[in-house]
């Protein structure tokens, strides 16, 4: 039987909700692996909030956290450790100007969380349980070393005006993305290094554990997942992805996380 590499996103395409497993789905990737299959997580979550899942999962593989930013092995203390960081003086000088448009900022240091201001709206966005350390204050006063990136929180509409700041002033040191959210959170810019993409971090996991391009499935469901569908040799998109992923998906699914899609996908394609 062929093996396959499968690297699986979680919010929008494993996850039913914001930390929801069930048993079902659970033993069902316990099973895939079972048959000599590998399960990759690959999410833009820091390590502390996607460690249930690898748990739950019982996966014995390298996990990817910030987006390709840090890729860490949780069983294997020897892995050589992948820790793609922002120069913080960058992250500092985006924050400062771009003030009028900021309604909060925080940006980590592996599990370590700096936060701009104190703000009970956005704690279910810093995934504060198991974090090392909880800083709050001005970045230029309290961030200790450079972070895996930052996530902005923009005042109502202002998105595209700090994204624009972004692209003028540092281009050559970070990136951006405005996530496609609505209506309170219709603003927030996730600020990352060009390193830190799914596509690479997986390249990178696939050569650790032996896997070629062609034997590897990617299912995913947002802008952040576009380079890692791109690089397998299967890139499977969930109904209602975001339009760009759509686009270079090989295969897009008729069901959402909450409608199962990937159990579905994975019984038929593996025949069980």
């Amino acid at each position: 039987m062929k093996r396959y590499l499968i690297a699986v996103d979680l919010d929008g395409t494993l996850l039913y909700d914001f930390d929801t497993i069930s048993d079902d789905l659970a033993a069902f990737m316990i099973k895939v692996q079972g048959l000599g299959h590998k399960v990759v997580i690959a999410t833009g979550r820091p390590y502390r909030s996607s460690k249930f899942a690898y748990e739950k999962f019982k996966l014995d593989t390298p996990i990817i956290n910030y987006n390709g930013g840090l890729i860490t092995h949780p069983l294997d203390p020897s892995f050589e450790i992948v820790n793609h960081t922002a120069d913080k003086d960058v992250i500092i000088d985006i924050v400062d100007g771009n003030d009028d448009h900021i309604r909060n900022a925080f940006c980590e240091v592996r599990d370590a969380i700096y936060l701009y201001r104190e703000e009970k709206a956005i704690e279910p966005l810093l995934h504060v349980n198991g974090a090392s350390l909880i800083k709050v204050g001005h970045f230029s006063n309290i961030l200790e070393a450079n972070p895996n990136g930052a996530i902005i929180i923009g005042k109502q509409g202002r998105g595209k005006q700090i994204a624009g700041y972004i692209a003028t002033k540092h281009s050559n040191e970070v990136l951006s993305r405005v996530w496609d959210l609505k209506g309170e959170y219709d603003s927030i810019v996730e600020v990352y290094t060009k390193d830190s993409n799914k596509g690479q971090g997986l390249q990178y996991v696939a050569a650790k554990l032996g896997f070629e391009q062609q034997d590897i499935i990617a299912i995913g469901d947002g802008h952040n997942d576009i380079e890692m569908l791109s690089y397998a040799g299967l890139g499977v998109a969930m109904a209602n992805s975001h339009p760009d992923l759509v686009k270079v998906a090989d295969l897009v699914l008729n069901e959402t996380s909450k409608e199962n899609g990937v159990k579905k996908f994975l019984s038929k394609f593996l025949n069980l």
